[in-house]
């Protein structure tokens, strides 16, 4: 079994930054790859950014590439998203998630999920 609890969100404005964290515990993870997703209400769950725990190799969805920055500590056990230049339509509740599978965009490959953290952009 693998734990995920995520951490960082909040309301903020427009333009601004947050930084999410989510801590990994349990059975051995270096096998697997962390990925970010978001579900804003009435959408499906949105792939954003992926991370291979063993070599740190990352892969990013169009929609964030260049604004959002995924990441690890290997000391703390726990993956980051960097979000910069927020805009309204990020806000959701974003959720991260480990698999065994490789580098995957559909969230149905995963087999480990966190609470999940609220973020809200105004305008």
């Amino acid at each position: 079994q693998v734990q995920l609890v995520e951490s960082g969100g909040g309301m903020v404005q427009t333009g601004a930054s947050l930084r999410l964290s989510c801590a990994v515990s349990g059975r051995s993870f270096s096998g697997y790859h962390m990925g970010w997703f978001r579900q804003a209400p009435g959408k499906e769950r949105e792939f954003l950014a992926i991370i291979s725990w063993s070599d740190g190799g990352t892969f990013y969805a169009d929609s964030v590439k260049g604004r959002f920055t995924i990441f690890r500590d290997n000391v703390k056990t726990t993956v980051f998203l960097q979000m910069n230049s927020l805009k309204p339509e990020d806000t959701a509740v974003y959720y991260c998630a480990a698999s065994t599978l490789g580098v995957q965009y559909r969230s149905t490959k995963y087999d480990y999920w966190g609470q999940g953290t609220q973020v809200t952009v105004s305008s």
